[in-house]
C-alpha cells in the first residue's frame, strides 16, 4: 500500500488538502495528515476551519513516503515554506527521486523557491507563476513532470487527486473512484 504525507500549515486551503486526502483514502492509499504548526495537531485552514492532523511533523521522518503533498492557500503555503522541517523533507524526497505534489500557491511558494522545478513543466494558481523558478508554466489544471505533480487551484483539486491516485495505485482504480464520486458525470455536462 502506498503511503502519502499531507503537510498542513495554518492557512492551508481546505479543499486542496481534503479532496486529495478523501480520494486517496477511497483508493486504498494510506494517508497521514501532518501538522506543521509546532503547537499540536490542530491546524486552522484559510477559512478558519480547525482540523486535527493525524501526526505532528516532529514525530515523522518520511523515509517511508511514496508521496509528499503540499496544499496551497495563503498564508498556508508561506507557512509551509517557512518550516525548516518541511523544506528538508521535500528536498530529501526530491533528491531520492520520489514523488512530490503541490497545488495552488505551493508549487511556486515552496517547490519553486526550493529549486525543485528547474527544467520542469509546472502549473500553479495564476499570479504565482513568477515563483516557478526555472520551470515552464503550463496553466493546466494538473501538470506531471517526472516525480513532480502540480495543480492549479481549488477547482483542480479533483483532477489533481485522481492523477495522484493513478500514479500511486493505477488508472483503473482512479477511474472507478472518479466515476463513483460522479466526477466523470459532472465533466460530461
Amino acid at each position: 500500500m502506498a503511503k502519502v504525507y499531507v503537510f498542513l500549515a495554518n492557512g492551508f486551503e481546505d479543499v486542496e488538502a481534503l479532496i486529495p486526502v478523501d480520494v486517496l483514502r477511497r483508493g486504498g492509499v494510506e494517508v497521514v495528515t501532518v501538522s506543521t504548526t509546532g503547537e499540536g495537531q490542530v491546524v486552522e485552514s484559510s477559512h478558519k476551519v480547525q482540523f486535527i492532523a493525524d501526526a505532528m511533523i516532529e514525530d515523522c521522518n518520511f523515509s517511508d513516503a511514496d508521496l509528499l503533498l503540499l496544499p496551497g492557500g495563503m498564508p498556508g503555503a508561506s507557512n509551509l515554506y517557512a518550516h525548516q522541517g518541511v523544506r528538508e523533507a521535500v528536498l530529501r524526497q526530491y533528491e531520492a527521486g520520489k514523488r512530490i505534489a503541490a497545488i495552488c500557491a505551493a508549487p511556486g511558494v515552496v517547490l519553486g523557491q526550493l529549486g525543485v522545478l528547474k527544467g520542469k513543466r509546472a502549473t500553479c494558481y495564476p499570479g504565482f507563476e513568477q515563483l516557478l523558478e526555472g520551470a515552464s508554466y503550463t496553466a493546466d489544471l494538473c501538470t506531471v513532470d517526472g516525480p513532480v505533480t502540480t495543480g492549479e487551484g481549488p477547482a483542480a483539486a479533483f483532477p489533481f487527486a485522481y492523477e495522484l491516485l493513478s500514479q500511486l495505485v493505477d488508472q483503473q482504480t482512479a477511474d472507478q473512484i472518479a466515476e463513483g464520486m460522479r466526477f466523470k458525470h459532472l465533466m460530461q455536462r
